[in-house]
């Protein structure tokens, strides 16, 4: 019992705790009170209601200025402005969902740049960040679209479609992919460890050692009477480069054209734009639609294509295909300019702009494009004419390939014979089929890609490329004519996958 006490039993109260209270009601007034103000405030501003979406923003923009003032005044400790201001920038764009709208500080303004325009200090790899799909509960790692030939990443293996789940020993789980970014990119000669998820259960560490990322653009060769172009990446540069290859073929008398788009991940729309040009004769290679219809463009080019319309050209795409390189394969599939091989590709249909601002700025997406045919691929992707793909991997497969990464047996071979021909490979590869149960081929493949890791890449790989294979298979044997009368447009192809409507009684 307490020693302070009423005898009136309709009183009993401990005095203490009345001072308890009465405390926190007099802490409770003076937190509430200014706070409250700022909302009174917006009570009282002429012509804001929630009748409409502007008077809305004009009502959460006064709110947000009058929170903004209100923490650097009466935070417990100073606040730099600069800290609120690109605090407040990151949570709204992180706010709308979509991993291509993000605020840029002042460090990821000048990567930006130096990725479309020039070079910078990283490992080579094109990422994105997964989306969480409805009831779905998975971490939400950053996806590898693509690496940069010749580059730490591209050395080391690292595939499309491969998952960084750690860098550093941080988990990419929580982090935003300019965070990622960040992490990646740095001082030239410094190490950086990641942890590779490929497929369900494959797991194995790499480590990179940063380089000067030189953003490349083109590689061509001839395949006997075929001209071979791959780009890489759209740049500025892209399509004048493409115009001296396809210049090159001509004065070789090129009876076809492959162009690979494989692991393109994208880059400027005007540089697709003009690379369309080069093989489309005038006409609309694709149009964005946005919801202000002021900005909504179509696209065309000018009459007078380089690649002549009596050349047949086939156009190889993967998952690693996206954005622009999606945008020319489409443009030329929904013409009948091409004939498409490989894989589905990526599925990203939306265009982005960015706006700077000072030093920062910010990335957005303004509209989604639509191919000749009027479809948007976005999250769908552009199914190839004839789909040629590697083997998937079985759990069996996952587990033995794990055991030769781990084992190391391929690096030692090609490190203690960086000369090995066809004949060396095969033998090898023998002896890891019968060592690991292996596909032969796909160990083949493995060899050959680790000699390529060591050295400049080969413009193609005609023996070990299936999808390459194909395609030269096409261009020679004269099907090539025959199976273009057949092909469809992207809107023909979704028209008929789209099922039927009950017809109305």
């Amino acid at each position: 019992m307490s020693q302070f006490h009423s005898p009136d039993a309709k009183h009993r109260f401990s005095y203490p705790w009345v001072w308890v209270f009465a405390t926190i009601l007099l802490c409770l007034f003076f937190a509430f009170a200014p706070v409250s103000g700022i909302f009174a405030q917006n009570k009282d501003i002429p012509g804001i209601s929630q009748n409409s979406d502007a008077q809305s923003s004009q009502r959460y923009s006064t709110i947000f200025q009058n929170v903004f003032d209100f923490i650097q005044r009466h935070y417990v400790e100073t606040v730099d402005p600069k800290t609120l201001f690109e605090g407040a920038m990151t949570g709204m764009f992180d706010s709308l969902k979509d991993p291509y709208s993000v605020f840029l500080t002042e460090k990821e303004m000048t990567d930006l740049n130096d990725t479309t325009q020039g070079s910078f200090g990283g490992v080579g790899l094109y990422i994105s960040k997964q989306i969480a799909l409805p009831n779905e509960n998975k971490p939400l790692y950053v996806e590898v679209a693509a690496p940069i030939e010749d580059t730490p990443g591209w050395r080391a293996g690292i595939s499309p479609g491969d998952l960084i789940i750690e860098i550093n020993g941080e988990s990419t789980e929580k982090l935003s992919i300019d965070e990622v970014l960040n992490r990646l990119r740095g001082t030239p000669g410094v190490d950086v460890k990641l942890v590779i998820r490929r497929g369900e259960k494959l797991e194995f560490p790499v480590t990179l050692t940063r380089a000067v990322i030189e953003v490349p653009n083109t590689k061509y060769d001839m395949i006997g009477d075929i001209g071979y172009l791959r780009l890489i990446t759209f740049t500025p540069m892209t399509a004048e480069r493409a115009r001296g290859a396809i210049n090159d073929f001509q004065s070789k008398n090129y009876k076809g054209l492959i162009l690979d788009l494989r692991n393109n991940y994208g880059g400027l729309l005007n540089s697709a734009v003009d690379v369309c040009g080069l093989f489309l004769d005038g006409g609309v290679v694709v149009s964005t639609k946005s919801r202000i219809p002021s900005e909504n463009h179509v696209f065309t080019v000018r009459k007078g294509a380089v690649v002549p319309a009596d050349i047949p050209v086939i156009v190889l795409i993967n998952r690693g295909s996206a954005s622009a390189s999606e945008i020319v394969a489409g443009a030329l599939k929904d013409r009948g300019r091409a004939f498409l091989v490989g894989e589905k590709s990526y599925g990203k249909g939306s265009v982005q702009q960015v706006y700077p601002m000072d030093n920062v700025g910010f990335k957005i997406t303004t509209a989604r494009y639509y191919t000749p045919s009027d479809v948007n691929i976005d999250k769908i992707g552009i199914p190839p004419d004839r789909e040629v793909k590697y083997p998937d991997f079985t759990d069996a497969d996952t587990d033995k390939l794990t055991s030769l990464i781990n084992d190391n047996k391929i690096p030692d071979f090609v490190k203690n014979n960086p000369d090995a021909d066809a004949a060396q490979i095969d033998t090898f590869a023998r002896t890891l089929e019968k060592e690991y149960s292996l596909d032969l081929t796909l160990l083949k493949r493995l060899i050959r890609n680790e000699q390529n890791r060591t050295t400049i890449a080969p413009v193609y790989d005609l023996e070990y490329d299936i999808q390459l294979q194909e395609a030269v298979k096409i261009l020679h044997d004269g099907s090539y004519g025959s199976l273009m009368q057949t092909t469809k447009t992207l809107k023909e192809l979704q028209d008929a996958a789209a099922p039927e409507q009950p017809a109305a009684s």
